[in-house]
C-alpha cells in the first residue's frame, strides 16, 4: 500500500527520467503466468479502474473495453516484454565488401512512457559499419519495434537498440539517434504540443566526430512525423 511518503517520493521525481540500468526493470517471476492468465487478471484491473472513475460498464460501448485493453497490453503495446517475441537477428557475410556506414533512417517508433503509460511516438535512425557481417534491413526495424513495445524511457530504448545490434553484428560500430514526442509532455502536465525529445547512443567509430557528423548529415533529423 502506498503511504503519503511513497506518494511524495513519486511526486518528487515528477517527469524526470530515472532508471537504474539499460535493462528493463523486470521481476524474477515475470513469466510465471501465461499470456492468457495475465489478460484475465488485467481485464479485472481495468474494469475496476473504469468503475472507480464512475463509468457504466453495462453500456454497449464500454462493456468490452476491459478485455480489449488487457489483450492490447499483453499482445501488442507491451509484447516486447516477452523474450519469445524477440526477433532473430539474421546476419550474413559481407561478401560484397561494403565498407562504409549503412544507415536505416526514419524507423517508426511507437512506445509507451513507463511513468504515465502514455504513448511515445517518433523516429529512430540507426547505423552501423560492418566488420565482416551484415544484417537484414527489416531486422533493424524489428529490433527497434521489439524494444519499443514495452514500458520505456527514451534513453533506455536508444541504448537497448544499440546494444542489441552490437551483439548481433559483433562490432561496437553502431549508432542510434531517436527523435520522439511524449504524450506525457504533449497532452498533460505542461501540455507542450510542439516539443520533442532527442536521444543518441554512439559506439565504436561513431564516437569519432567525423564519423558521427557523417551519420548526422545522412539523417538530418527529419522531424515530420
Amino acid at each position: 500500500m502506498k503511504t503519503d511518503k511513497n506518494i511524495q517520493d513519486i511526486d518528487a521525481f515528477g517527469d524526470d527520467h530515472v532508471g537504474s540500468s539499460a535493462d528493463t526493470p523486470m521481476r524474477s517471476d515475470a513469466f510465471k503466468l501465461t499470456p492468457d492468465e495475465k489478460i484475465d487478471i488485467i481485464k479485472d484491473d481495468v474494469r475496476h479502474i473504469m468503475e472507480t472513475l464512475g463509468l457504466d460498464l453495462n453500456d454497449d460501448s464500454l462493456k468490452g473495453t476491459p478485455l480489449r485493453v488487457a489483450k492490447m497490453f499483453v499482445k501488442e503495446i507491451f509484447g516486447g516484454l516477452s523474450p519469445d517475441k524477440k526477433p532473430s537477428a539474421s546476419t550474413f557475410d559481407n561478401k560484397y565488401k561494403y565498407g562504409e556506414m549503412l544507415v536505416e533512417k526514419n524507423i517508426t517508433v511507437y512506445s509507451t512512457c513507463e511513468h504515465h503509460l502514455l504513448p511515445i511516438v517518433g523516429k529512430a535512425h540507426v547505423a552501423y559499419i560492418s566488420n565482416g557481417t551484415v544484417i537484414g534491413l527489416s531486422k533493424m526495424n524489428r529490433i527497434v519495434d521489439y524494444y519499443a513495445k514495452r514500458p520505456q524511457v527514451q534513453e533506455r530504448l536508444t541504448i537497448q537498440i544499440v546494444n542489441e545490434l552490437q551483439q548481433a553484428l559483433g562490432t561496437e560500430d553502431v549508432a542510434c539517434v531517436m527523435d520522439a514526442k511524449h504524450l506525457c509532455v504533449n497532452s498533460r502536465g505542461i501540455r507542450d504540443v510542439a516539443s520533442s525529445t532527442v536521444t543518441s547512443e554512439f559506439g565504436g567509430q561513431f564516437k569519432n566526430p567525423e564519423t558521427r557528423r557523417e551519420f548526422l548529415d545522412y539523417i538530418k533529423l527529419d522531424t515530420d512525423f
